[in-house]
């Protein structure tokens, strides 16, 4: 009998066939992707920590993960509304849909944490922002987030952790076509529309969906132009395509393609350089996020697992005004090999090995000294599995084209206390390399500056307290060096190093036809040289989802709470906590028909994570109060 737990040895069975989920569970980790494909509906195991599917609890790294039974159940808006919900994980936007979403893992900045497409780094390598804002849930499968540095697996911007989103996928042989309809508060709109399917050789899933809203006001005093409500139209398409050669072959590509044109508030203004006055703007993005990737999947031997992945991602920003001639484009292109090979040494352990390549390259109206720089790497990671303790140690080397060589370390200790309790402790290393606008923007840039580098313990607890409860705690430190900070005259400096100590706490509870998932942080995120908590970091969050079946209804609720934060890293602009509480519901009509609602923000309570300054005052920027959302979806049996 298998123990999910990883400890026992485990060994994998050719031919392929269609896996169990018990047989997903106890799989050691290489498998092909039609298999992979399957364990992406899984909730109880991972495949971002280390490229490779394994059970939760086997790996060293804090993790949550949302399959699409719990997006249909949460009803999300937006993949943000999502990781909100995850202990340690905070979201700060400035504004409505759309708007710039402040992602905060562990208390490191957006830039700090890296973000996957089906294994693509999608980040934008002009300003660091990963456009999650612009992804489109209804074409999501899964999300895994991992918090804590993974620098020795990833590389570059792995610091606060991973957050790799896998785009829709069949599910099985045949047709299974679905139609999405809903319709809400703000003149929001959304269509999906998708078809998927194949037989035992061939899978293949295929989805459109159009979302839309006129959004609202998200500023308060500012000028008269900006009094408008701010809309979000967004395009998106998914194509996911693999075929089996044979038993030990497969191959396949991933494409998520999302467009459209979000519209903001600008306080700042524009700037008259013959007067020297501000005036109003009317600015929106017509925005581009999408990843191309295609793989390669070989069992060579019983022991021998290999995958190469070759993909191409783009990250397109076109900012205008309606009133005025302005425009401003940032457009960043990446291209990106992957060679990964996994071995088993024996019935205990096993060695990941590997090697990445990727290049950044930009197309910008702004003149940047230099436009395009490649990373190169190689890494290694063994894993030892024993009854009485496991142990994991990676080693990653990355030769950049502008930064030199940078070698980062992880290493994780496991002890089973007894058969439901496990105790992990945890070494990570991480780095981030500058973006080309902290290197090279026109006067307001530094060539001469460093990569930022991390150290991180953490201590985990996992427990399987019942049958039905499961806990998870970590207590962590992370200290940050060489932090890169806008100075004088807004010029980045490596001058800033932080030190970040947390708890963590998720706790999952069946009480009979009710699920319960509490998830709760405590950070204290602190510049060392100032002893200031470092901007828009709450330092307490909870986030509680009860949801019950009653046949064919569904009910539940959400409770998100967020404590009080500063704006500024001198601690001068307070922004106040909140509480938000959230009501949902579905019934399934027939097997082919689904109805559900959901009302965010009941109390329909005023609550902001960002300031902005006008007229040298600074105010809230606001975001949506009561919602309501209806939706219909249809599922024809072919």
């Amino acid at each position: 009998m298998c123990r999910d737990r990883g400890r026992s040895p485990r060994k994998m069975v050719l031919p392929m066939k269609a896996p169990s989920f018990a047989t997903l569970l106890c799989l050691p980790l290489p498998l092909l992707a039609a298999e992979r494909d399957d364990a992406l509906k899984l909730p109880d195991v991972l495949i971002s920590a280390s490229r490779q599917v394994e059970s939760r609890t086997a790996t060293s790294a804090a993790n949550t993960v949302f399959t699409r039974t719990d997006i249909d159940r949460l009803q999300p808006t937006s993949v943000t509304d999502l990781l909100s919900r995850v202990p340690g994980v905070q979201v700060a936007p400035t504004g409505g849909r759309g708007s710039l979403p402040g992602i905060f893992i562990r208390g490191t900045k957006a830039a700090q944490s890296l973000v996957l497409v089906d294994g693509v780094r999608i980040a934008n390598a002009t300003s660091g922002d990963s456009g999650l804002q612009f992804l489109d849930v209804d074409q999501i499968e899964r999300v895994e987030v991992l918090r804590g540095s993974r620098s020795a697996v990833y590389g570059s911007d792995a610091i606060g952790g991973v957050i790799q989103i896998f785009t829709r996928r069949s599910n099985g042989p045949g047709l299974q076509p679905r139609l999405r309809m809903a319709a809400g508060s703000n003149q929001t709109f959304q269509r999906s529309l998708g078809l998927s399917g194949g037989n035992d050789a061939t899978r293949f899933n295929l989805g459109a969906s159009l979302d839309e809203t006129a959004g609202i006001d998200s500023t308060g005093p500012s000028f008269a132009s900006d009094g408008d409500h701010d809309a979000y139209r967004n395009k998106a398409f998914n194509l996911s395509l693999s075929h089996t050669f044979g038993e030990r072959f497969e191959a396949g590509l991933n494409l998520l393609d999302s467009r459209g044109r979000s519209e903001y508030d600008n306080p700042f203004g524009g700037f008259d350089p013959v007067t020297f006055e501000s005036f109003g703007q009317q600015p929106y993005t017509d925005f581009s996020v999408s990843s191309l990737g295609s793989y390669f999947d070989a069992q060579l031997t019983d022991a021998w697992h290999s995958r190469l992945e070759l993909a191409h991602s783009e990250n397109r920003d076109d900012k205008r005004d309606k009133l005025s001639a302005e425009r401003f484009v940032f457009n960043t292109y990446r291209d990106q090999v992957t060679w990964q090979n996994d071995l088993a040494l024996g019935e205990r352990n096993s060695l990941l090995l590997g090697g990445d390549w990727y290049e950044d390259r930009v197309h910008a109206s702004t003149d940047f000294t230099e436009d395009s720089r490649w990373n190169r790497a190689v890494f290694v990671q063994h894993r030892y599995q024993g009854e009485r303790f496991s142990t994991e140690v990676g080693v990653r080397h990355d030769r950049n084209q502008q930064f030199g060589g940078q070698t980062t370390w992880s290493g994780s200790l496991t002890v089973p206390l007894n058969a439901q309790n496990d105790v992990l402790l945890s070494y990570s290393e991480g780095f981030r390399a500058p973006t080309f606008n902290d290197l090279y923007y026109p006067q307001f840039s530094n060539p001469d500056l460093d990569p930022e580098h991390s150290k991180s313990y953490e201590l985990q607890w996992r427990s399987q307290l019942t049958a039905d409860s499961r806990l998870e705690a970590s207590l962590y430190r992370t200290d940050l060096r060489d932090a890169i900070v806008f100075g004088q005259d807004s010029i980045p400096r490596n001058v800033a190093s932080a030190r970040i100590n947390g708890f963590e706490m998720a706790l999952a509870q069946q009480w009979g036809a009710w699920h319960s998932q509490l998830g709760l942080a405590l950070i204290d995120p602190r510049d060392r040289d100032s002893g200031h908590t470092l901007a828009r970091r709450a330092r307490r969050t909870l986030s509680l989802d009860l949801d019950r079946e009653l046949g064919r209804f569904t009910v539940g609720a959400g409770w998100q709470a967020v404590s009080g934060s500063y704006d500024d890293e001198a601690n001068r602009n307070r922004i106040g906590g909140y509480g938000l509480l959230g009501l949902r519901g579905s019934w399934a009509a027939t097997d082919e028909l689904k109805l559900e609602a959901k009302l965010d923000n009941l109390l329909d309570h005023t609550h902001s994570r960002a300031l902005y300054s006008y007229e040298g005052a600074y105010h809230p920027y606001r975001e949506e109060g009561r919602t309501l959302l209806f939706s219909v979806t249809w599922t024809p049996a072919l």
